[in-house]
C-alpha cells in the first residue's frame, strides 16, 4: 500500500510541478495568452465544433483530465537567445574558454556551443509557442463565423467579440464572440437555363434526386452537392467534354421576402480555335475502339508493335511478345467498345488494374476518333507498364522470451506474376526458427527447438467455377479466387504440434466499402506428436491435479497408487509425468481410488482437467465453409471519421458427417464419425464485429469497438477445437489482463491458456496528441468469454443467462504512442478495474495498482 502510494504521489508530483511552470514566460508585455475561446449565438453559448473549426486562435492544446499544456511548457524551456547566452557564458570567466579548448579542443568547445544551440532549436520545433491573441486574427475569425451562418441561410448575421484579461493569472485572457442571426433565407422558386438539349433532357429525367428543393433553408452545401451530383451523372452519360465548370446558379434575394428564387445556368460547349471562340452543343460520346499497350514503358514509347490481338472489340498491343492472353486483360477494363464514355469506367478500370498486382499504376486516355465524321466517337488507350515477373524477399531476426533463451527466425517469399498468362500470381513462402530451451525436451544440443512451416498460394483475377458468373459478380466487383496449402512443424515446443491448412475461397467488392469473402473450403488438420509432454506444458492444470491427490493420500492414506508418485524433496507426494498423472486421471474417474470421490468438488475438477487435457491433445480434423460480409467507409490510412461492420458465419463438418451417415460408417467408442481416422469437428459459428471513429477538435479521436462471438458444437462434437475457439485478455483486447489470462466467467483464469467459445468484447479509446508525433490515450475494456453448450460443467466458466453479464471483466488506463507516419509504436498500461474473479463485493477497484497493471506493447492501434 506504501508503495502505491508512493507512486501515486510521484505522479501528481509531476503533475503539480507542470502545471505550476510559467506558462506566459513567452508572451510580450502587454499582450495575452489565449486561454479560452467563448461563442454565443443569439444569447446561448454553443459548443458547436463546426464553428469552432472556423476559429484562426485556439488555446494550446492541453493533455486531458490535467488540463496542462504539455506542448507549450516545453517550448518555454527552450532559450530564445541560445546563441548569445551560449557565448556569455564561455566568456562570463575569463579563463574559461582556455581551460575548456585545453581539455578539449577548439574544435569540440564550438560543437559545444552547436549543441546547446541544436537543443534548444529542437525544444522549439517539438513544442507549442503561445498563442497570443492577436486583434487581426480575432476579426478575421468573427468574419469567418459570420460567412459559415451566411453560407446556411443567415445572410444577415451582426457579430462582435471581447476580450476578458484574467485578473487572477498575469497575462491570460479569453476571446468571447457574440453572435446575432436574423430570419433566415429560403428556396422558393426554381427555374433553369440550359442551353443543350441532351443536357436538358439528362436534368430533367433526374430532379427528383435534386439537393435544392423549394421550402428548405438556404445551406451553400446543397449548391455544391447539386454541381457534384449533375457532374458525375452528366460525364457518365456520355458528355465527354463536360465538366463542373459549366454549372452556375443564379440567387436571387432583392425584394423576395427572406426567400431565394434559385437559377441553373448550364451554357453550351465553348470551342476555342486560335483566337477565336464559339459554342456547340453538348454530344453524347461513345467508345468507338479500346487500345491496350501491354507492355509500355518510357525506354520503348518509340519502337514499333511486334505483336497484337484482338478479343471482343479490344485490341491488345505488345512491343515484344505478348505474354498474355487478351481475356485476363480485358476482364480488368471496365471501359467497353461501342459503349457510350462514362467517366466512372475509368476509375473502376484503374481499381481493377491495380488490383491485379500485375502492372504499376495505369495511364487511360482518350481522343476522338478521326475516322468519325460526327465528332461523337472516342478512342480509349491503356497503357500498361508490368511488373517484374518474379520478386524476392527475405529477412531474418533475433529474439529472446521466457520460454526460448534464443531464437533465430527467417522469412522468405517468392511471387511469380502471370503464371499461367491469364495474369495469375503464385506465391511461396517458407518461415521458420531454431531457439535454445531449458523447457525442451532436449538440453545436450544448445539449438533444441525449431518451428518450420511453408505455405504456396495462387490468386485468380476472376471466379474460378464450373458455371459463369459473370451476370451475377461483374467483373467490376474486382472478382478473385483463391487457393492456398500451407503446413507447420514444431519439434521440443509444446505438444510438438503439426499443421495442415488448406484454402480454397473466393472475394468480391460490390462496391466500394462493400466487400465480400466466401470460404468455400477450408479445411486444416492438427496432430500432436508429443502428448506426453501436456502436463509439463500445462503446468497449472498439473499442480490442481497434484493438488487433489495429495489431498486424497492425506485424508485417507493409501488411496493413491504408489507407482502414480514420488517424494520430493520436502517429503510431498508429486504425480510422475506421464504416467502417474494419467493413471490418477483415469482411477478417479472410473471411481477405483480408495475413498469416496463421485460427486465431490474434486472429482468434479479432475474431470474438468481430464476433459481439458483430452481436448487439447486429441487430433483435430476441420472441414469448415465460411462467409464474411464487411462493409468499411474509411478512404485512406489518414481518414480518421469511419465505421466498419464485420459479420461473419461459419459451419465445419456437415459434409462429413453427410457422408458418413449416408455409407453407413460406424462410429468410434465415442460414438463419433472418424475421416482418416480422426473425429472430424462439427460446429456452426456467429461473429459480429463493429468499429466507429469520430475524429473531434485538434485531431482529436474518440474509437469504439464491440465484438461478440459464439461457436456451438453439435453432431460429431461436444468442444470447439482449441484453434477456432476464443481468448480474452492481451495488446489489442482487454488490456487489463495478458492473452489468455482472463476468463472463463468467474473462474479465475486457472490455466495457462483460458478460452472458451462464446465471447463479448467492448473497447472504447480517447486518442489525443501530447507533443507532435507523440500521442496519448485513455482507454476502457470491458469484455470475457464463456462456455455455453458444450461438456464444460465447471458453473463458474458456463454462460447461463444475462445474469452472467456481471462476469463482464472492466479495464481502465493510459497509453502512449509514437507515430512513424507508415506505423505507430504502442504502449498502453491496463489496471484491473473490476475483476469478476474475485467474491463478489470485492471486484471493484481491489487490483486497481502498478503491482497487478499489464503492460502492453503493440504495433499501430488496436482497433
Amino acid at each position: 500500500m506504501i508503495q502505491n502510494l508512493t507512486k501515486i504521489s510521484f505522479i501528481l508530483g509531476i503533475i503539480t510541478l507542470l502545471a505550476s511552470c510559467n506558462a506566459v514566460k513567452r508572451v510580450p508585455e502587454s499582450r495575452f495568452l489565449l486561454t479560452n475561446n467563448t461563442i454565443v449565438v443569439d444569447g446561448a453559448e454553443i459548443k458547436d465544433a463546426g464553428v469552432f473549426s472556423q476559429l484562426y486562435q485556439k488555446p494550446n492544446p492541453k493533455i486531458p483530465l490535467v488540463s496542462i499544456p504539455l506542448g507549450l511548457h516545453i517550448y518555454n524551456l527552450a532559450d530564445p537567445d541560445p546563441d548569445s547566452t551560449f557565448l556569455n557564458w564561455l566568456h562570463r570567466n575569463p579563463k574559461r574558454e582556455d581551460r575548456l579548448i585545453r581539455f578539449l579542443s577548439e574544435k569540440q568547445v564550438v560543437e559545444m556551443g552547436n549543441s546547446y544551440i541544436g537543443l534548444n532549436k529542437w525544444l522549439e520545433k517539438s513544442g507549442d509557442a503561445p498563442v497570443v491573441i492577436d486583434d487581426a486574427r480575432t476579426k478575421k475569425s468573427l468574419e469567418r463565423i459570420k460567412q459559415w451562418y451566411a453560407k446556411r441561410g443567415w445572410f444577415n448575421t451582426e457579430g462582435d467579440f471581447g476580450v476578458r484579461v484574467d485578473s487572477s493569472k498575469k497575462k491570460r485572457a479569453a476571446v468571447s464572440y457574440q453572435i446575432k442571426r436574423f430570419r433566415p433565407y429560403f428556396v422558393d422558386s426554381i427555374q433553369e437555363k440550359i442551353g443543350s438539349p441532351v443536357v436538358d433532357s439528362l436534368f430533367q429525367a433526374s430532379k427528383k434526386n435534386t439537393f435544392i428543393k423549394p421550402g428548405k433553408q438556404y445551406a451553400a452545401a446543397d449548391f455544391n452537392n447539386e454541381r457534384d451530383r449533375l457532374t458525375i451523372l452528366f460525364r457518365n452519360s456520355g458528355l465527354y467534354h463536360f465538366d463542373q465548370d459549366y454549372i452556375g446558379f443564379e440567387a436571387d434575394t432583392v425584394n423576395t421576402g427572406h426567400m431565394v428564387n434559385v437559377t441553373y445556368l448550364i451554357p453550351n460547349r465553348k470551342l476555342t480555335e486560335g483566337d477565336s471562340t464559339s459554342t456547340t452543343p453538348f454530344k453524347v460520346h461513345k467508345i468507338s475502339d479500346v487500345r491496350i499497350v501491354t507492355d509500355y514503358s518510357f525506354a520503348n514509347r518509340d519502337k514499333k508493335y511486334t505483336d497484337s490481338a484482338t478479343y471482343n472489340g479490344y485490341t491488345l498491343f505488345s512491343y515484344d511478345k505478348l505474354r498474355f492472353k487478351p481475356k485476363a486483360i480485358t476482364n480488368a477494363i471496365t471501359i467497353t467498345p461501342n459503349n457510350i464514355f462514362k467517366d466512372i469506367d475509368r476509375t473502376l478500370t484503374y481499381s481493377q488494374i491495380s488490383n491485379l498486382r500485375i502492372f504499376k499504376y495505369p495511364n487511360i486516355s482518350y481522343q476522338e476518333d478521326p475516322r468519325d465524321s460526327t465528332g461523337t466517337d472516342l478512342i480509349a488507350t491503356i497503357l500498361l507498364n508490368p511488373r517484374k515477373k518474379a520478386t524476392f524477399e527475405a529477412d531474418f531476426d533475433t529474439y529472446t522470451s521466457t520460454i526460448q533463451q534464443l531464437g533465430i527466425g527467417f522469412r522468405g517469399s517468392l511471387i511469380l506474376r502471370n503464371i499461367f498468362r491469364r495474369a495469375e500470381i503464385l506465391e511461396i513462402s517458407g518461415r521458420g526458427s531454431i531457439g535454445s530451451s531449458k523447457d525442451a525436451g532436449d538440453n545436450e544440443s544448445f539449438f533444441n527447438i525449431s518451428d518450420i512451416g511453408g505455405d504456396i498460394k495462387l490468386s485468380f483475377p476472376r471466379i474460378v467455377f464450373p458455371f459463369n458468373t459473370s451476370k451475377l459478380i461483374p467483373k467490376y466487383m474486382s472478382p478473385s479466387t483463391i487457393m492456398s496449402l500451407g503446413a507447420n512443424a514444431q519439434n521440443n515446443i509444446g505438444l510438438d504440434r503439426q499443421n495442415i491448412n488448406a484454402i480454397f475461397s473466393y472475394r468480391w467488392k460490390p462496391s466500394k466499402i462493400r466487400t465480400n469473402n466466401v470460404d468455400l473450403m477450408n479445411v486444416q488438420y492438427v496432430r500432436n506428436l508429443n502428448t506426453g509432454n501436456y502436463f509439463n506444458v500445462y503446468q497449472n492444470s498439473f499442480d490442481q491435479l497434484n493438488a487433489v491427490a495429495q489431498d486424497l493420500e492425506a485424508a485417507s492414506p493409501g488411496s493413491v497408487n504408489p507407482n502414480y508418485y514420488q517424494l520430493d524433496a520436502n517429503n510431498d507426494l508429486r504425480l510422475t509425468i506421464p504416467e502417474g498423472a494419467n493413471s490418477f486421471i483415469a482411477d478417479v474417474i472410473g471411481d477405483s481410488v480408495t475413498g469416496a470421490m463421485s460427486g465431490s468438488d474434486n472429482f468434479v475438477l479432475v474431470s474438468n482437467l481430464s476433459e481439458r487435457k483430452t481436448r487439447l491433445t486429441e487430433d483435430n480434423l476441420i472441414f469448415a465453409s465460411n462467409y464474411t460480409w464487411t462493409r468499411d467507409t474509411r478512404d485512406n490510412i489518414f481518414d480518421n471519421s469511419f465505421s466498419r461492420f464485420r459479420w461473419k458465419i461459419e459451419s465445419a463438418g456437415n459434409l462429413l458427417a453427410g457422408i458418413s451417415n449416408i455409407a453407413g460408417l460406424k462410429k468410434n467408442n465415442n460414438n463419433n464419425y472418424e475421416t482418416l481416422g480422426v473425429a472430424f469437428s462439427q460446429y456452426v459459428k456467429f461473429e459480429g464485429d463493429y468499429i466507429k471513429h469520430w475524429e473531434l477538435n485538434d485531431k482529436n479521436i474518440f474509437a469504439i469497438r464491440a465484438f461478440g462471438g459464439i461457436a456451438i458444437p453439435y453432431g460429431n462434437s461436444t468442444s470447439i477445437p482449441f484453434t477456432r475457439s476464443y481468448f480474452a485478455g492481451g495488446a489489442n483486447d482487454n488490456r487489463g489482463w495478458r492473452a489468455y489470462d482472463l476468463g472463463p466467467g468467474s473462474s479465475g483464469s486457472i490455466d495457462e491458456f483460458n478460452e472458451a467459445n462464446f465471447k463479448i468484447a467492448l473497447n472504447a479509446e480517447y486518442r489525443f496528441t501530447i507533443l507532435g508525433d507523440f500521442k496519448g490515450a485513455f482507454f476502457l475494456d470491458a469484455g470475457n468469454i464463456w462456455n455455453v453448450m458444450d461438456n464444460i460443467d465447471d458453473e463458474a466458466s458456463k454462460f447461463n443467462g444475462l445474469a452472467d453479464l456481471q462476469e463482464m471483466a472492466l479495464a481502465s488506463g493510459l497509453g502512449l504512442r509514437y507515430d512513424f507516419g507508415f506505423f505507430v509504436f504502442r504502449f498502453d498500461v491496463g489496471f484491473k478495474t473490476y475483476n469478476p474473479a474475485l467474491a463478489e463485493g470485492e471486484r471493484w477497484f481491489k487490483q486497481y495498482n502498478f503491482s497487478n497493471a499489464v503492460y502492453n506493447i503493440g504495433i499501430n492501434y488496436p482497433f
